[in-house]
């Protein structure tokens, strides 16, 4: 399987990780530790790219799920964008969904936390 890598930029003051590759249960840490490090600075709002990922393992769905309350409980928000259909069919078949906005633009995204 292919390397997994993130990208991180800033944009409006909010943190935007771009994923690239395979997610799954052997480098999902690397996700865990990034979202970790940006919550314990203060980040809490965050948009998650995928545009690049081409496959997440249950693992990687774990993470997201590790963090979403610490992160909304100091009135952030993770938004998720850019999914290829691969991706979001998994993200659907686990009810994220409900729980998450998924945008099909990085912009949609970001402009979310405008509302």
């Amino acid at each position: 399987m292919s390397n997994f890598s993130i990208e991180i930029r800033e944009d409006r003051n909010i943190k935007i990780l771009n994923l690239s590759g395979y997610l799954d249960a052997h480098n999902s840490n690397e996700l865990e530790d990034q979202l970790k490090e940006l919550i314990d600075a203060g980040f809490t709002r965050i948009v998650v790219n995928f545009s690049n990922l081409n496959y997440i393992a249950s693992a990687g769905l774990g993470v997201f799920m590790a963090y979403i309350e610490d992160v909304r409980e100091q009135s952030g928000d993770i938004k998720l964008c850019e999914m290829t259909d691969k991706v979001y069919t998994v993200f659907d078949l686990l009810g994220f969904p409900v729980l998450y906005d998924i945008t099909r633009s990085e912009l949609e995204a970001i402009e979310k936390f405008k509302v």
